[in-house]
């Protein structure tokens, strides 16, 4: 708090000593708009983050093996964190976590050239893949839906492991390509460190996944 605070008084003295001397003075980063890839994004991948959390729980209380049980709690427990990021700027920003008519996604769609983030509501994500489903609670790439959520919650023993790492994998396929999204179209620094923090770990999951299913004598869906 104090280093803060000394940097705030430190970049007030600079900007002043800068316009004595002609030069620019500095600039606060503009805070982003309601409808911006940032807020957006964050919007999206903090539910996009829950269900993760939700189906790692789930499978913590559906097998013994101590390989998965890790690893969910590793993905329940970095995906809360980086929740939590992502819902605390989206209240720095004065920006509200839910926009009630604003679809999956349009953040993409508008940043990559779909025009206003109104349009072009026919279930595609605006990279070749569809958003999902509301009706069948798969809102986004990747995850899954109300059905396969119950299936996760009443398998057991290897079928709840193989089910859980098809579907995590799922989750962060799409998890990935979002996160792409932010770090090449969002403007806010610390959030596209974070977005490309979200692809380098959850590729590494990826491969870490298609190994243990391969150890159960499964693969990944598709």
């Amino acid at each position: 708090m104090l280093f803060a605070a000394a940097a705030t008084v430190a970049a007030a003295n600079g900007g002043g000593a800068s316009a004595g001397s002609g030069a620019p003075a500095r600039t606060e980063p503009r805070t982003p708009g309601l409808r911006s890839p940032d807020a957006g994004f964050a919007r999206d991948m903090a539910v996009h983050h829950q269900q993760a959390v939700e189906m790692s729980f789930i499978v913590r209380d559906r097998t013994q093996d101590e390989a998965v049980r890790t690893l969910a709690y590793d993905i329940a427990n970095t995906q809360a964190n980086q929740r939590g990021m992502l819902l605390g700027w989206l209240d720095l920003w004065g920006l509200p976590k839910v926009v009630a008519d604003e679809p999956p996604m349009a953040w993409m769609r508008a940043a990559s050239g779909g025009g206003d983030d109104r349009a072009g509501h026919d279930g595609h994500d605006g990279h070749g893949g569809r958003t999902g489903d509301p009706a069948s609670g798969a809102l986004m790439p990747g995850m899954a839906t109300k059905e396969e959520l119950e299936r996760l919650g009443a398998a057991s023993g290897r079928d709840a492991e193989v089910l859980f790492l098809q579907l995590m994998t799922d989750h962060h396929k799409g998890g990935v390509a979002m996160a792409e999204g932010c770090a090449q179209q969002c403007g806010t620094p610390v959030e596209k460190a974070l977005a490309q923090g979200m692809v380098d770990a959850q590729r590494s999951e990826l491969t870490l996944m298609a190994d243990m299913l391969k150890q159960r004598g499964a693969a990944p869906r598709g």
